[in-house]
């Protein structure tokens, strides 16, 4: 039996997992790590947290499993993606907090980059949008606001990465400074077509080269683990951003097929087969993985807020203790009784990019409970789903049969049928929820000759429910309308 390691950092959490070949769990491991937001829209984690919170997990999933190191045929690594570290190469400590994805402090870095004109040009070579929400206004605060960095940059100290590089820098002991491509394509700095890092951005932004990694391929072998760090050295031989994961992991192999992921914020990603696909309605354009020397992409809708809503709910509000408490409460009522929630806590994501958006909770009267509130809470996610959906259904040429489900929130049955209803599209949640662990774990497994073709790993995917749509077309339309007057009221430019 050939046992894989996933090791999933995530913006809540550390986690590893051990799976056999089929993609069956055989023990996991989890820690959470703490986030400080230590001024409105900014948003940080302690790096050094982050890598000995994942190392933690790594030892105890293998003892939970019962068998050693020595017994790993690879490492897969999928990570939280844009979160921005920066370290120094003498002696590997971080130089700075990370910076998480959903933070905003590069606003008006972006603001003025938007005001030169150069939204076109950004998305042509990038695929992305300005917006905070990627690595790049993050390495530019950085090295404009922490003392002494950008001085320790230019002597070639300083090493950025996102989190993948961070883990690799640690699991190597510093011998490896790498990122993987589909990582890279969200730094707002590679060139997706050739996936190198583009030159007349790094001047733009006046980032020196010496503190960039080198772009990998997600299936390449990487480098074995340090002597010593875990008994026995494992070779690293797959990485992923964590949404491209999740894609792999859900066999999205094909052309038109697409999955999303219900975690902290909400992804849906479209794979677009070979060649990159431009979006005409402010979706981004991204690398999906680069695997069997061949480069795949997809089109992606990033939600900031999904299962962080519910978090909101349990630890700022106190409307639950426990967060699969809320479809138990959202079900003690039929409907929100006219109550919306838009979650714009840290701005609007994919299509509106708002970022100075803020959250609304609107339609409330003297009857308005908890468990509206509640109700509303779990519909704002799938309305936000539909707004991508509908952006993408606008950007490609065939319709979307059926939605592939993982994360933390899909195991919520309410969710899944109300979101089945608003797409109109059947929802497939598998049984394996696993899906952004499993993709590195199978990325890693298809290197290290665990698995011959992409056909082997699509064997393992499993239907547990299919969610089909029951709601009348006017009530649709009437629950949209609602939605979308809610939302104007929510943006910046009201």
């Amino acid at each position: 039996m050939s046992y894989l390691l996933a090791l999933d950092q995530g913006t809540t959490s550390s986690r590893a997992i051990i799976f056999n070949e089929h993609g069956i769990v055989q023990a996991t491991a989890q820690r959470e790590t703490h986030i400080q937001t230590p001024h409105s829209g900014w948003v940080e984690q302690d790096a050094q947290e982050i890598w000995s919170s994942q190392i933690a997990v790594v030892q105890q999933a293998l003892a939970n499993a019962r068998i050693l190191a020595k017994d790993i045929k690879a490492i897969g690594l999928t990570n939280q993606r844009e979160t921005t570290v920066v370290w120094d190469k003498r002696t590997g400590k971080p130089l700075a907090p990370a910076i998480i994805w959903q933070d905003r402090r590069a606003t008006d870095w972006c603001n003025h980059l938007i005001q030169k004109d150069l939204n076109q040009l950004i998305q042509t070579k990038t695929g992305l949008r300005i917006d905070p929400y990627f690595s790049a206004g993050k390495l530019v605060w950085l090295l404009k606001n922490v003392d002494g960095l950008k001085d320790l940059a230019q002597q070639g100290h300083v090493a950025f990465g996102t989190i993948d590089s961070w883990l690799i820098w640690n699991l190597t002991q510093g011998s490896e400074h790498v990122i993987e491509a589909s990582n890279a394509s969200r730094t707002m700095l590679m060139n997706l077509q050739n996936q190198s890092w583009d030159e007349e951005l790094l001047e733009l932004f006046d980032i020196p080269k010496s503190v960039l990694p080198k772009i990998i391929q997600s299936d390449h072998y990487v480098a074995n683990t340090a002597e010593g760090l875990l008994g026995a050295t494992i070779p690293i031989t797959g990485v992923l951003g964590d949404q491209q994961s999740a894609l792999f992991g859900q066999s999205c192999f094909e052309a038109g097929t697409a999955k999303n992921t219900y975690g902290t914020g909400c992804f849906m990603l479209f794979n677009t087969g070979h060649e990159v696909q431009y979006s005409q309605n402010k979706l981004l354009s991204t690398l999906a993985w680069q695997a069997q020397r061949q480069t795949t992409y997809a089109l992606e809708g990033s939600v900031f807020m999904a299962g962080a809503i519910v978090q909101w709910l349990r630890d700022s509000l106190g409307i639950i203790q426990k967060s699969c408490d809320i479809e138990k409460l959202a079900s003690t009522v039929e409907h929100t009784d006219g109550v919306v929630l838009v979650p714009a806590f840290t701005g609007l994501g994919a299509p509106h990019w708002d970022s100075d958006a803020r959250a609304l909770l609107c339609g409330m009267s003297r009857g308005t409970t908890k468990a509206h509130i509640a109700r509303a809470a779990l519909e704002a996610i799938a309305f936000q789903v539909s707004d991508v959906l509908s952006a993408m259904q606008s950007d490609i040429d065939q319709p979307l049969k059926e939605l592939r489900v993982d994360g933390g929130a899909s195991q919520n049955d309410m969710l899944m049928q109300f979101q089945a209803d608003i797409l109109n599209v059947p929802v497939l949640r598998p049984k394996m929820l696993e899906s952004t662990a499993w993709g590195a774990a199978a990325m890693a497994g298809l290197k290290a000759g665990v698995f011959t073709n992409l056909s082997d790993i699509s064997a393992s995917w499993k239907l547990d429910r299919c969610f089909e749509p029951n709601m009348q077309q006017d009530k649709r339309d009437e629950h949209l309308e609602h939605w979308k007057t809610a939302l104007k009221r929510a943006k910046s430019d009201i």
